[in-house]
């Protein structure tokens, strides 16, 4: 079983990936902002079928795949940094914008949103490098059953995940509203978005660790 410091561990970890601005963040705050928390909320069903998938992938061996083949953790860890350059220079660049300026967007079907929100999540490098490399350090395998920990622990990542960036999702509107009262307030907060950003992908970038996993 889980031991109880792994669950809190796993559950400050889950915090502070989902608090920093990301690809998740920028597509949830974009899509409330400019269709409305329906949208929103469809959007997040994508995003939490998204960490479905990571997690069932992590449970049947994901991160022994890629020590297997450190190529392909490169790849994806890249690709991934890749992503999150673009999304920096989209916001930095001159005549950039923040997720929390409404801009005109097609309005989407349901499907659509489920999709692009699915999409944007497997895509993200913090929720790959997450099931790859951290899930596996709070695994205990003297305790048994590898499986069902790394299960329970993905789990208790992706409630905390759901529940802020539902939030997110009901208060996106709403501090839409503040920021566009406040254009000072806005220019500060898509730079600080921006550098964050492009210091993450930096940082993925230039991390030279390989997956880790828990061994029996």
């Amino acid at each position: 079983m889980v031991d109880a410091g792994a669950l809190v561990g796993m559950s400050l970890v889950a915090l502070g990936i989902v608090l920093t601005p990301g690809p998740n963040m920028v597509y949830l705050v974009s899509r409330s902002v400019t269709q409305g928390r329906r949208a929103g909320f469809v959007s997040l069903l994508g995003v939490a079928a998204g960490f479905g998938i990571y997690l069932l992938a992590a449970v049947a061996g994901l991160a022994t795949v890629f020590v297997l083949v450190p190529a392909l953790y490169t790849a994806v860890k890249l690709a991934g940094a890749a992503y999150l350059l673009w999304l920096a220079w989209r916001t930095l660049r001159p005549g950039g914008s923040s997720p929390f300026t409404p801009a005109p967007m097609p309005v989407e079907r349901p499907r659509r949103l489920f999709t692009m929100g699915l999409v944007t999540n497997l895509l993200n490098p913090k929720i790959a490098i997450l099931y790859v490399s951290l899930l596996p350090q709070f695994v205990q395998p003297q305790r048994g059953q590898v499986a069902l920990q790394s299960l329970l622990l993905g789990l208790t990542q992706i409630s905390v995940a759901v529940v802020v960036n539902g939030l997110i999702v009901l208060t996106a509107g709403a501090l839409a509203g503040f920021f566009a009262r406040r254009p000072s307030w806005l220019r500060v907060q898509r730079w600080v978005m921006g550098t964050v950003l492009g210091a993450l992908a930096v940082r993925i970038a230039a991390d030279r660790s390989r997956a880790a996993v828990a061994t029996p």
